[in-house]
């Protein structure tokens, strides 16, 4: 091992010892100065600058493990490292995660039929008919779906109320007042409202598949074969509710009265007559089906009427037109301890202003 004196690599010729012994204590090679610490300036350097004669000088090491790794390398990786912690840090906290849909089956339903006592009036003229009694007061088409005025709930703002309540209405209207739905034709209006899962529900339905879930109980429509509209513009009269079933769910109610002017489609110039459908509609929203604007329907109660006990509204409401009438048989039989693997078909008797048309 080199002494003191030694240079760092050894003395020329790489054999410690060798050259003049005589001048080694004084003499000094390039990897001697290389390796020093302190750096002497040149005169020139000293009255460019006008700084000290000296300068300290970090020493040189190979490239490998025992290498200063540069500050600029330690905070560019100390960067990286935070980058990749806040990364993970907001993944796991974020406030606006996706929250779950809701499960939505098919929706909850009750029909009942209204029996009319005697003959169902008619008017050839449909205005005369909308002008008679109190539907007059009925508003026209959407223009009778009023919203109140929303206000945010403990755990929905105003905003997403306001939402909900818009797309309860625009459920309604595609449901019950367009003219093409009523008579049995396209459903795409309705169906697009529907989230994925009730979409699928919604089809088994329509093709008579669902079992306790009727057609009628998403929309309103009749036989085109027995039933036109006199006049597309049908009368409504009712009131939205909105309120909250759970601090993630904001329900909202429709209870409306829908008045619509039919007649046979077999004569020029028959009566027309009036068909009422009262129902209670309720919805159910999520933050997720806020965000997508779909609607998830829970339970629809109806009274159609008139219409014959005998009929089936299972897929379309069977309504008794002008001149018409019903066998008077009013309540149907049902045994309470008996478990229906069918639904029912009930009935009750119409009286005037139940349904608000006469």
């Amino acid at each position: 091992m080199a002494g003191r004196a030694d240079p760092p690599e050894g003395g020329q010729g790489g054999a410690p010892g060798a050259g003049d012994e005589e001048y080694r204590s004084i003499v000094f090679d390039d990897s001697f100065v290389s390796a020093a610490r302190l750096q002497e300036y040149s005169a020139e350097q000293r009255l460019v600058d006008h700084t000290v004669a000296v300068r300290d000088r970090e020493p040189e090491q190979p490239l490998g493990l025992g290498r200063t790794v540069p500050k600029q390398g330690l905070a560019l990786a100390m960067i990286i490292l935070l980058a990749f912690a806040a990364a993970i840090y907001l993944g796991a906290n974020n406030p606006y995660q996706s929250p779950r849909s809701l499960a939505a089956g098919r929706p909850a339903g009750a029909t009942v039929a209204l029996v009319p006592d005697g003959e169902v009036p008619g008017e050839v003229d449909v205005e005369v008919l909308f002008g008679t009694g109190p539907v007059r007061e009925f508003g026209v088409g959407s223009g009778g779906l009023e919203l109140p005025d929303p206000r945010s709930t403990a755990h929905f703002s105003r905003e997403q109320v306001l939402t909900a309540l818009t797309l309860a209405k625009e459920y309604l209207t595609a449901s019950a007042l367009n003219p093409d739905v009523l008579v049995g034709g396209s459903l795409a209006e309705v169906r697009q409202l529907l989230g994925v899962e009730q979409q699928g529900q919604f089809d088994m339905a329509m093709e008579g598949e669902a079992g306790p879930s009727w057609a009628t109980d998403w929309l309103v429509r009749f036989d085109r074969e027995r039933v036109e509209m006199a006049d597309p513009h049908v009368r409504v009269s009712g009131v939205f509710t909105f309120t909250e079933a759970t601090e993630d769910v904001l329900e909202i109610a429709g209870h409306h009265v829908f008045v619509y002017a039919l007649r046979s489609p077999d004569s020029m110039g028959a009566p027309s007559s009036l068909f009422g459908v009262r129902r209670e509609v309720r919805f159910q929203f999520g933050k997720e089906e806020l965000r997508d604007r779909n609607v998830v329907l829970r339970q629809v109660d109806t009274l159609a009427g008139p219409m014959a006990c005998e009929a089936d509204p299972a897929d379309a409401f069977d309504p008794l037109l002008a001149g018409e009438s019903a066998p008077q048989r009013v309540v149907t039989g049902i045994d309470p301890l008996t478990p229906e693997h069918e639904r029912p078909v009930l009935c009750a008797a119409l009286t005037p202003g139940q349904l608000n048309t006469t």
